[in-house]
């Protein structure tokens, strides 16, 4: 059969059409052409990263810190919750993701612990909420634990959000005006402020709840949390620099070419 002239923008091409399905065989046959149409299993590649390990790391420090924290503890003069020694670990994970992968990964990471932390606190009441059952006489102690107060839920959440994004934003930025060198400054500046943002929030809205009525008792809750945070993480610095060295090595970081300046 001769090839088939057809008109594009006023202009005439050949067509061979030896490759058209014949008639009757319309759709049917342009779909046996498509990858996967044999009937072969096809699964999504999913390139080695460290990324998602450190997502995880950073949503179940969160998520169990939430959980910790409804103890209360003394330990000599310091009266604190049981999260104090955990929490301070999302922010030296959130200065690896964000220093390794850029804020847009870091931000993703964020929301992502976010919206999980949400999910376990609505899966909390509504396990408290469901009749327990007549051989289970743990029901007090499951709703005393995980009963969280829905306003102190809110003043974590929103502390934590502001905080980390803050933290991230404040780190990409101090390392876009400063490249690799003095890495201590954007970990302790991009600190300081997520630090600061985290606890002045969360007090602010929780203040009710933990017995804060006055300014004075703001003031002094805010600059104590807020000092012994950042305080942590300062002594955490070399661990953070031997994680962040180890992260860069194992992911070819020097390898590979700079990502763009908005990442």
């Amino acid at each position: 059969m001769n090839p088939i002239l057809t008109t594009t923008c006023g202009s005439i091409f050949p067509v061979n059409n030896s490759n058209l399905p014949a008639p009757g065989q319309g759709a049917s046959a342009a779909a046996t052409n498509q990858p996967g149409a044999s009937g072969k299993a096809r699964f999504i590649r999913i390139r080695p990263s460290y990324y998602p390990v450190l997502v995880a790391l950073f949503v179940a420090v969160f998520l169990i810190s939430n959980i910790t924290a409804t103890k209360g503890v003394t330990i000599g003069p310091l009266i604190t919750d049981g999260a104090f020694f955990l929490f301070p670990i999302a922010y030296v994970v959130g200065d690896v993701l964000a220093e390794c992968y850029g804020f847009k990964a870091a931000r993703r990471a964020i929301w992502t612990g976010f919206g999980v932390t949400v999910l376990a606190v609505v899966a909390f009441y509504v396990a408290i909420w469901l009749p327990a059952a007549d051989f289970y006489d743990g029901q007090d102690a499951f709703a005393q634990v995980l009963g969280l107060v829905p306003q102190i839920v809110l003043a974590s959440l929103a502390g934590y959000l502001v905080g980390q994004l803050l933290n991230s934003w404040v780190l990409v930025a101090i390392k876009k005006r400063t490249g690799e060198k003095s890495l201590w400054a954007r970990l302790i500046g991009s600190t300081v402020v997520g630090e600061f943002g985290d606890t002045l929030l969360f007090c602010l809205i929780a203040a009710p709840v933990i017995g804060i009525t006055t300014v004075g008792d703001t003031v002094n809750y805010v600059l104590v949390g807020f000092a012994w945070k950042t305080l942590i993480e300062i002594v955490l610095l070399p661990v953070t620099y031997a994680v962040i060295g180890w992260v860069k090595k194992r992911e070819g970081y020097w390898a590979e070419p700079a990502a763009a300046a908005g990442s």
